[in-house]
């Protein structure tokens, strides 16, 4: 019997602390798709509005266009109609490539999207943390991370020592966050650094 032939569809996850490049390297690729005339769609959390409200934006001030949304239910009824299989014959030609930034962000629910995109032969990109501020698996990361095809850890730089940073340090004040803090919290340099594993911090 003959193997059906290979439809292009996969998953690509791209992880790090904050300012590692994550949001850059999901630009990087996405520019490349549409360099090569390919159709493609980018979306971003509607809460992350830091540097703009309609693209993703990296800390280098790069930007591709995209759409903000609430949720990964947003994404399937923007791709296929409300609740509809993105496999069903009445829906309407998908993109080749699916961006999605900060993908921590949606839920659960975008574990079964993007394993839907992929199995009907979307290229999909995802970029976000891999670590919460205490340095603990952040949602559905780490089942993206496991499902994936393709897998990139980046770095940043240690605000304290210098070294490779895998981090992301939040900041209230100028101090530590505690434990018990909120795990969800939009911010930038004002809020996090980046940090190695022995400067780390959190406050009891």
């Amino acid at each position: 019997m003959l193997k059906s032939p290979y439809h292009g569809g996969h998953l690509e996850v791209i992880v790090g602390p904050m300012f590692s490049g994550k949001s850059e390297e999901l630009i990087r690729r996405v520019t490349r798709a549409v360099i090569a005339r390919q159709n493609v769609q980018v979306f971003k959390p509607a809460l992350d509005d830091r540097y703009h409200e309609s693209k993703v934006a990296s800390h280098a001030g790069r930007t591709v266009a995209a759409l903000a949304v609430g949720s990964a239910a947003e994404i399937r009824a923007h791709l296929a109609g409300e609740g509809a299989l993105l496999s069903d014959p009445g829906v309407s030609s998908l993109p080749d490539v699916v961006g999605i930034d900060e993908v921590q962000f949606l839920g659960p629910e975008v574990v079964p999207l993007a394993l839907e995109l992929a199995g009907v032969g979307v290229r999909v990109i995802l970029a976000g943390l891999d670590l919460d501020f205490r340095a603990e698996p952040f949602g559905s990361m780490p089942d993206l991370l496991a499902r994936a095809e393709s897998v990139e850890k980046l770095t940043a730089i240690c605000t304290v020592c210098g070294a490779p940073a895998t981090r992301s340090q939040r900041l209230i004040g100028g101090q530590p966050a505690r434990l018990s803090d909120p795990v969800v919290l939009v911010g930038a340099q004002e809020s996090y650094e980046a940090r190695c594993r022995v400067h780390h911090e959190l406050r009891e």
